[in-house]
């Protein structure tokens, strides 16, 4: 078992009554576990961790030297002084029985962020879509002006190959996670909301319920704290009026043409024109920190308006702290992207494939959005995999009504996820669509089958999953190459 000591010259310190020098992860495999880990290891702690598999983010970890056991057991949590566990684990887990019977404190990831922001100036991103390739946008945008900031996403950076960092700079910028209400743990002293719609039925039952912990959310940010909304979702506009009424710092940011300006400091997106880099050329014109507008070029390589959108939350941001637009626009044309999110996995023999994790109905359709506008002329095949029968059932018309953009749609069986296996299936889903062309293909293997009897020369394969679909990605294009 590994024997945990501190290190040297640590970012982060961790506030409590006795010095902790080792911290176990359980369910260290997720995103977000993951990417504390990995703060937390280049900060100077000592870190093991365990899961049920080895995901990619366990395996990278274990590459740079992290002890990661696979499975659950007592000895695991040996020369810990805290365990954090996943929001997935059960209380009987026996590493969260044995550390409690040790007196070894044990965590959730909601109790334990906001610890490591304390001392730092917190950008928090949250929203029901887009999240998380806007913190990762604005994460690549601060590190590339050379603040060295530290950050936690929920995907792999394709630019620095990492989903977190421990940055010795001012800034730390985190994905707001709303589900099982972890962002309310947070310490933000700017807040990003990009969109609020009902998503995790499972956790909020209605609407309203989501909305609550919203504003919840935004009553974490001081009295100088700044709120930064999307000016053209209706939820995210209301929280921006919720926050105006606290006296809080509100700032929108929109597309032309799509809405009004909504608050007295705005960033907006104008003469959209497609590039040859598969994305959007702009200008974004802004009022913010000046008394007359400012117009700053962008050039982006990453498809589609929504993450126009996204590229405008960043430069506010970038405003709202005061740092150069124009050098924030230059370096916002190097973003690749992240893992999963219109991840370009390969091309063979004319066919192109495509992991995204669109798993809400407006983020499927912002993804055929952009890969109809990316590849014109080309046929889309989307294959989708609905995550969790309850957002699926909640959702169900909206789903049934989102693959416009798509020339073929086939519907795989639900992913459970963190849900025991119900009666339901997708096929339900499949027979109220409306599309042309659409089908039940049920198991990932089946599934896998058709695509490679039917595919042809110059088709776009579009995998939308947030489940373990990508695996149809994977053996596709093995299958392709021989």
């Amino acid at each position: 078992m590994t024997v945990c000591s501190r290190k040297e010259g640590a970012n982060f310190y961790i506030p409590e009554e006795t010095t902790m020098t080792c911290v176990h992860f359980i369910g260290i495999g997720g995103s977000g576990l993951s990417a504390i880990a990995r703060l937390l290891k280049e900060s100077g702690y000592e870190v093991t961790g365990s899961d049920r598999t080895l995901s990619q983010f366990a395996l990278d970890l274990q590459k740079e030297g992290v002890p990661v056991y696979v499975g659950h057991h007592p000895l695991n949590i040996a020369g810990a002084d805290m365990v954090i566990r996943s929001s997935a684990v059960a209380d009987d887990n026996p590493e969260v029985t044995a550390a409690l019977q040790k007196g070894i404190p044990v965590y959730k990831r909601a109790d334990f962020l906001g610890q490591l922001m304390a001392e730092k100036m917190g950008i928090a991103v949250a929203g029901t879509h887009g999240k998380t390739t806007t913190t990762a946008m604005i994460a690549w945008t601060l590190f590339a002006m050379e603040r060295d900031p530290s950050f936690i996403v929920g995907g792999t950076l394709n630019n620095l190959k990492v989903n977190a960092r421990a940055g010795k700079g001012n800034y730390f910028v985190i994905e707001a996670d709303e589900y099982d209400r972890m962002f309310l743990g947070l310490k933000p002293h700017i807040a990003v909301v990009t969109n609020l719609e009902h998503d995790h039925p499972d956790c909020y039952p209605t609407f309203e319920d989501m909305y609550s912990a919203f504003q919840s959310f935004v009553d974490l940010l001081p009295v100088d704290g700044s709120l930064i909304v999307c000016a053209e979702d209706d939820g995210a506009v209301s929280l921006l009026s919720y926050a105006r009424r606290k006296g809080l710092n509100v700032n929108s940011y929109s597309v032309q043409g799509e809405m009004t300006i909504n608050s007295p400091q705005w960033m907006q997106a104008r003469t959209l024109k497609p590039n040859q880099r598969g994305g959007f050329d702009f200008s974004a014109t802004t009022n913010m920190s000046t008394a007359a507008a400012t117009a700053v070029n962008v050039s982006l390589q990453v498809p589609g308006v929504h993450n126009v959108r996204n590229a405008l939350a960043t430069l506010s941001v970038i405003a709202a702290l005061g740092l150069p637009l124009q050098e924030a626009a230059d370096v916002l044309s190097q973003f690749t992207g992240t893992g999963r999110r219109f991840e370009v996995r390969g091309e063979i023999d004319g066919v192109i494939v495509i992991d995204d994790y669109a798993h809400h109905p407006t983020e499927i359709r912002a993804t055929l959005a952009g890969a109809k506008a990316r590849y014109p002329g080309r046929r889309i095949l989307a294959v989708w995999q609905p995550h969790t029968y309850s957002r699926t059932q909640a959702l169900f018309f909206e789903f049934s009504r989102a693959f416009g953009d798509a020339n073929e749609v086939l519907v795989t069986e639900v992913y459970a996820s963190r849900e025991g296996k119900q009666e339901f299936s997708s096929a339900e889903v499949v027979s109220a669509m409306p599309h042309p062309s659409v089908r039940y293909s049920g198991s990932i293997q089946d599934t896998t089958e058709y695509l490679l009897k039917n595919l042809r020369i110059g088709d776009v394969l579009l995998v939308l999953s947030a489940g373990d679909a990508d695996q149809i990605s994977t053996e596709v294009l093995r299958r392709l190459s021989l």
